[in-house]
């Protein structure tokens, strides 16, 4: 029987991911300070890639130096626009100000996974993916918050590419999966190398 991997990471649109493609996995959430380490990583000038992949590696660690042998899958996301890294809204007034600051506009969402074994990284990705938002008038952000709004108070930028949040785009550019927050596909590829699913 296969052991399953750890995810770690509470969020429901990477559990639907993992289980859509039948890989096992199990669901323990780490408990990490990712503002401290953004605005570190931020203050120090790194890029906004490298913020990605060191709060998926952070998770990643936390939970794999607790669960020895075990495979521990960590993900995160930033949204990049014109060099600002942009973080969930405080409210939705914050969405509302995201959302006019993205619109008519171009900015990526970058995805990194990191895999941990041991309390190491053992396998790491990170994409980019261009997303290009239509323009957008106060009246049809407000009208959209109200469609959309709490669900998206944890969605950077305002919105859910799987949800009604694919309406305000024009055209997506890269990995859909990734820009929903994880890059299933690599996963997979380092997963059926290791035995975990089927090649």
């Amino acid at each position: 029987m296969t052991v399953p991997i750890i995810l770690a990471s509470g969020s429901p649109i990477r559990a639907q991911l993992l289980a859509q493609v039948g890989i096992p996995f199990e669901v323990e959430r780490p408990r990490i300070d990712e503002s401290a380490l953004k605005d570190s990583l931020l203050a120090e000038g790194q890029p906004h890639r490298n913020v990605a992949d060191a709060l998926a590696e952070m998770k990643a660690l936390r939970v794999s130096q607790k669960r020895p042998g075990r495979l521990v899958l960590g993900s995160d996301q930033v949204l990049s626009c014109d060099g600002t890294l942009y973080s969930k809204p405080a409210d939705r007034a914050d969405a509302a100000r995201q959302l006019a600051a993205l619109a008519g506009r171009s900015h990526q969402l970058i995805t990194a996974a990191v895999v941990a074994e041991d309390g190491k990284p053992a396998w790491r990705h990170v994409e980019a993916v261009s997303l290009h938002v239509r323009p957008l008038s106060a009246q049809s952000i407000e009208a959209y918050l109200d469609i959309a709004w709490p669900a998206v108070a944890g969605c950077v930028g305002g919105y859910m590419l799987e949800a009604e949040g694919l309406r305000l785009f024009t055209r997506i550019e890269g990995d859909y999966h990734a820009g929903l927050g994880l890059p299933v596909l690599p996963v997979l590829s380092y997963l059926a190398a290791r035995g975990i699913v089927a090649p």
